[in-house]
């Protein structure tokens, strides 16, 4: 080597050594390191680099999605349509009997997939979604959708976006539990691009698998997916709102009222639609006849309900497809009320009969432009306002609030998607009310009402309802040599209670008894190694203020229950307060079920 080049080499060496050891660096590196790790307590180092992953590769799947539908197929579908009426009707055969063979020959079960696999992934397994039928169901969304069947490019997107998150939990070997988060992810991330609304996207996954409740563990790596995955495709087809329409900058109290009685019909509306397509479904589940043909009578009322339509309202519009464009064109060209009614209830009937048969889709655009559809015609019939963007906006919030119980998501996604940020208070009280009003009607049959009974709930409930008061205790004066052979044999426990008497003293952990030398066993005491600063409760201590003893900083075992005089009546533990929730959740699932008695690990 060049005797120069050592010598440079050397000195960068002796330099390098002298940072790492000076005194500041070494004082104060160790502080940087805890702050680090308090701030990235919560493993957000894990999803910074794997949510990011999750949201590039669905916004690829979702903008190849929408090029194929959106850009190439449906609007020549759609063109040839409106100059051959004729061709509707057996397009739309062919097609939903293509849609039935692929689903019927190439996938495990025909009756399960977009939001709907999704869901009852999450909620049975595990966030599992097997990826084998996973392009056999995108070519089967394709041919519902891009043919006319009344649906849209979510079902698809948030199917694509969940399963790529699902498959990327296998490689990428992370915890169990992450699986169902990876799931949201990639639904989130899915909704976002194909809505080009990363705020949707995060809420609507959120709020997917339950009608009462969020998934709040996926709110970070659902919010770094759905940005990513949204940059992806605005990279490739622009950042413009995806049905952008102008709309007043104010609103006055008047509108507010109308927007609650909006409000009120439609989640009237909505409820119908939603438990009528909900017998529709079931139905067709039960029938046992070859997939294929359900979905030919499928497709053969879609283009009914197009024909229909077409026949009396001679123009653009069609209450079939994923009729994107339809928006603009009812919010930007005057509509008589009749032809607008005659349209919102067509693309009902026709979202049953395309859904309701299996069709592979979701519906959330066919309830966004129905309730766009009869925003409108209330505007122009009831209130006489010129103002019709507004209505139409908390007539589309409403309706997607009522059919799917994502409230938030749904005025989330007028404000995004429209770009009426100046709708959403008008928006909030219509949704909220027609929420109300649809009560538990959803179109999602695996949508749950959130099982899990609230921890705040244990706040009332003393500690002497869970504690177990037979406890294997120690006599303090016992040495650790008959400590060892005595209670060997209950290797189930961390700590025991140490008794002077019947006074208690603390706890001896196992721990410490393994790290005194056993030659010192025959002449230590267990009163040596006993913690007296063990957490003592009384019997009418709530089992909130005992969760929160249990999970502070200080690792505890268990909690020594004792009385005035200081005598021990028994102990808890988180498995004891976990037994308690457990048989709640299971009384508020099974009312009418008589209580069992809890049943805790007692000791001789």
């Amino acid at each position: 080597m060049d005797p120069l080049m050592a010598k440079a080499r050397s000195q960068r060496q002796r330099t390098h050594k002298w940072v790492l050891q000076h005194p500041l660096l070494r004082k104060y590196l160790p502080l940087v390191h805890e702050d680090l790790t308090a701030v990235y307590a919560r493993d957000l180092r894990k999803w910074l680099l794997i949510a990011p992953i999750v949201g590039v590769t669905a916004g690829l799947l979702i903008t190849g999605i929408v090029v194929i539908l959106l850009h190439r197929l449906w609007p020549a579908v759609l063109a040839y349509y409106l100059h051959h009426h004729w061709a509707i009707l057996p397009f739309l055969i062919l097609s939903f009997a293509i849609t039935g063979l692929i689903m019927q020959f190439f996938t495990p079960n025909p009756d399960e997939h977009s939001t709907e696999e999704v869901i009852h992934s999450y909620h049975e397994n595990q966030g599992d979604i097997h990826m084998r039928p996973f392009v056999p169901k995108l070519l089967a969304a394709i041919t519902t959708v891009g043919f006319g069947g009344s649906a849209a490019l979510e079902g698809p997107s948030i199917y694509g976006g969940a399963a790529i998150g699902s498959w990327l939990w296998t490689k990428l070997r992370l915890d169990a539990r992450d699986r169902r988060i990876l799931l949201i992810c990639g639904a989130a991330a899915g909704m976002s691009a194909v809505f080009r609304a990363p705020i949707t996207g995060i809420v609507f996954a959120l709020e997917m698998p339950y009608r009462d409740d969020l998934a709040h563990e996926a709110l970070l790596p659902s919010l770094i997916a759905s940005v990513v995955s949204y940059m992806t495709l605005a990279a490739f087809l622009g950042s413009e709102p995806l049905f952008n329409f102008a709309g007043p900058s104010t609103f006055t109290r008047t509108d507010l009222y109308w927007s609650a009685l909006l409000g009120l019909i439609i989640g009237l509306v909505a409820m119908a639609f939603v438990v009528t397509f909900r017998r529709v479904r079931n139905f067709f589940v039960k029938w046992s006849r070859p997939h294929w043909i359900k979905l030919a009578m499928g497709g053969a009322l879609t283009g009914l309900c197009g024909t229909l339509f077409l026949y009396c309202y001679q123009g653009s519009l069609v209450p079939i497809g994923p009729n994107y464009e339809a928006v603009g064109e009812i919010l930007g060209r005057y509509h008589p009320t009749s032809e607008l009614l005659a349209f919102g209830v067509l693309k009902l009937v026709a979202t049953i009969a395309t859904l309701g048969c299996g069709g592979v889709s979701a519906m959330f655009v066919p309830l966004f432009l129905t309730g766009g559809v009869f925003g409108t015609a209330f505007a122009q019939s009831v209130v006489h306002s010129p103002v019709l963007g507004l209505y139409a906006a908390v007539g589309m919030a409403s309706f997607i609030a009522a059919g799917y119980k994502t409230p938030l998501a749904a005025v989330v996604f007028v404000a995004e998607a429209t770009g009426g940020h100046a709708f959403i208070i008008p928006a909030l009280i219509g949704s909220a009310v027609a929420y109300a009003v649809s009560g538990d009607a959803s179109a999602s049959g695996d949508q749950r009402l959130h099982e899990g009974i609230k921890v705040q709930e244990l706040r009332d409930v003393p500690v002497s309802e869970v504690m177990q008061q037979q406890v294997v205790s120690v006599p303090a004066n016992q040495t650790l040599r008959e400590f060892a052979e005595t209670f060997s044999s209950h290797y189930g426990y961390e700590a025991f209670p140490v008794l002077e008497g019947r006074q208690l003293l603390g706890t001896i952990a196992l721990r410490s008894v393994i790290q005194v030398p056993p030659e010192k066993w025959e002449t230590t005491k267990v009163r040596d190694l006993t913690d007296r600063r063990a957490s003592k409760v009384a019997a009418d201590c709530d089992l909130m203020e005992a969760l929160r003893l249990l999970a502070s900083e200080v690792e505890r075992p268990m909690l020594l229950v004792v009385s005035k005089e200081g005598h021990m009546q028994g102990l808890v533990t988180k498995a004891d307060i976990l037994k308690s929730l457990k048989l709640r959740r299971d009384e508020a699932l099974n009312p009418s079920r008589e209580a069992e008695p809890a049943s805790f690990q007692l000791a001789d």
